[in-house]
């Protein structure tokens, strides 16, 4: 026997409802937090350009989420095993019954946290190659244009232009960028890419040599040139780069995928042009020692030529030798020119001999022998290869006929279903024909019951009348109807035709002296017309 289970006072609650309750209970509680943890999960913005990863510490975790504009917005952007402080706003999530962090900022957890993350990402950057020695290129002696990114506001780009035009005046070309906030590795990683860019001979010319400069700072401030974006924009420069951020004690990353390492932005100047008057007094000196050198070997080579000269012997004793070298040639070449052709000969009966044993009648012969005796195979296999072909093609056939038969099974099988799919839409589409009619009939009785409802007939049913002139226009004012004018009024039953006498009726406004006086209404007896006959389309005053 089942015992019937005692009926609870508590409410019944949906799914939707109770984690809604959940969430404002949890919204209300804690509103912002700032949460110390470690970075898990991370891969990157979404699809969407949100961010999806969770902060853990050793006991517990909890999912977090930061919107895609707060994401943009970031300094410092998190990496997966990253100690950082979130601020944010715990709520719920309803679709997997969990709670997480929706998260407005966050920060590194300390300087040491920042310096772990500088090495870590050092480390790995090293291990892909893009510090290698063997890709740095040499700085140009004397670069014919200079570019320059930096900040073009601050003072690091006046001591470079100072400094370049007190050694050796330069063209550059200053690409400003922000050398501090969150935008500001994007930018210095844009102009970089943007200088390797521009072509050589256009209309804006292409740098032999880059600085990158930036004046002295914190971790923190400097933090936009150890971005992975600007190191490999850096490293994979086809212009030679200096880089020349903060002061000789700071070094950042971008230090060592550069070319050249300046210790100050002053440095990278004097580093990219020598001094002017140092090089001209160079190239005096070497012009100098030059010249000297010239004249010491033209010397020389003056001396040993005349000592050659008296060296040389008589031009008989120079040829005797090869002329009487010439004559024993000559004779040695009689006697091989007659062994050369006996050879020939020789080599030429050979030939002939070979050449019978394969003529052209030989090998006809050779070829016919062959054809008879494959003929005669081939006469002795048809049989068989017939009887074989013929087999085949029974097997073939056979299958052909079931392919068929199956092949015409499953298009009457395609054709009923569609048959079954067109009674199906047909249906839907009387009901859903009717549906419309009805539809459409109740909307057409409402609009008649409004224009009903709106129409100025009622208001002649209560006792008023409509007035219009022979044209069939409203009258509106007294003022507007002369004396033996031709009206029609329309009453609820009727219309009639009436005439104006032009007499003040008793009850004209006294206050109005310049208007024409009302006129009176004298009716000619005109037929009644049709009460239901349509009005015009413009409605006149009723009175």
């Amino acid at each position: 026997m089942t015992t019937a289970r005692p009926a609870s006072n508590a409410a019944e609650v949906t799914v939707t409802e109770l984690s809604g309750a959940l969430k404002r209970t949890i919204e209300d509680r804690f509103g912002y937090v700032r949460v110390r943890g470690e970075v898990s999960g991370y891969r990157g913005p979404h699809s969407s350009g949100h961010v999806y990863f969770c902060l853990k510490d050793s006991g517990a975790r909890i999912d977090a989420v930061m919107w895609k504009g707060t994401f943009a917005k970031l300094r410092i952007r998190p990496e997966e095993g990253m100690e950082v402080i979130a601020t944010g706003k715990i709520t719920t999530y309803p679709g997997k019954s969990a709670y997480q962090i929706v998260v407005d900022s966050i920060e590194p957890a300390g300087v040491g946290a920042l310096m772990a993350l500088l090495e870590d990402r050092r480390r790995r950057l090293a291990a892909e190659g893009l510090f290698d020695p063997n890709r740095k290129q040499l700085i140009p002696y004397l670069p014919k244009v200079i570019g320059v990114v930096t900040s073009p506001t601050g003072a690091v780009i006046r001591d470079i232009l100072h400094r370049i035009a007190d050694r050796f005046p330069r063209q550059v070309l200053v690409w400003p960028v922000r050398v501090q906030g969150e935008t500001s590795a994007a930018e210095v990683a844009r102009a970089i890419e943007g200088f390797n860019a521009l072509p050589e001979g256009g209309r804006i010319p292409r740098p032999d040599v880059i600085i990158v400069a930036r004046g002295g700072g914190s971790l923190e401030d400097l933090w936009g040139f150890n971005e992975e974006v600007v190191v490999r924009a850096a490293a994979e420069s086809f212009i030679p780069l200096i880089s020349a951020v903060g002061h000789e004690t700071d070094t950042t990353l971008i230090d060592f995928a550069s070319d050249l390492r300046a210790p100050t932005p002053t440095g990278a100047a004097e580093m990219c042009v020598p001094v002017l008057a140092d090089l001209l007094s160079q190239t005096a000196a070497l012009v100098s020692r030059h010249r000297g050198a010239a004249r010491r070997l033209l010397d020389v080579r003056r001396n040993e030529l005349r000592g050659l000269v008296r060296a040389l012997p008589g031009g008989d004793a120079v040829v005797a030798v090869p002329r009487q070298r010439l004559d024993r040639a000559t004779e040695r070449l009689d006697q091989r020119l007659r062994a050369r052709l006996r050879d020939q000969h020789l080599r030429l009966g050979r030939l002939a001999q070979l050449l019978a044993k394969h003529s052209p009648q030989a090998e006809l012969a050779r070829r016919q022998g062959r054809a008879e005796a494959a003929g005669k195979s081939l006469d002795r296999l048809r049989p068989q290869l017939v009887a074989s072909r013929r087999a085949d093609l029974g097997v073939l056939g056979s299958r052909l006929d079931r392919a068929f038969a199956s092949m015409a099974g499953l298009e009457k099988q395609k054709v009923a279903d569609r048959l079954k799919t067109v009674e199906r839409l047909r249906e839907r589409l009387v009901r859903a024909a009717a549906s419309d009619r009805r539809q459409r009939a109740e909307r057409l009785a409402g609009l008649a019951k409004l224009l009903g409802s709106l129409g100025y007939r009622n208001v002649l049913a209560r006792g008023f009348a409509l007035v219009r002139d022979a044209e069939g226009h409203p009258v509106r004012l007294a003022g507007a109807v002369s004396s033996g004018a031709s009206l029609a009024i329309e009453f609820a039953n009727g219309t009639i035709a009436a005439t104006a006498n032009g007499e003040r009726t008793p009850d004209a406004p006294p206050s109005a002296p310049a208007t024409p006086r009302k006129p009176a209404l004298k009716s000619t007896g005109g037929k009644a017309a049709d009460s239901r006959k349509s009005a015009p389309a413009g409605q006149g005053s009723l009175f």
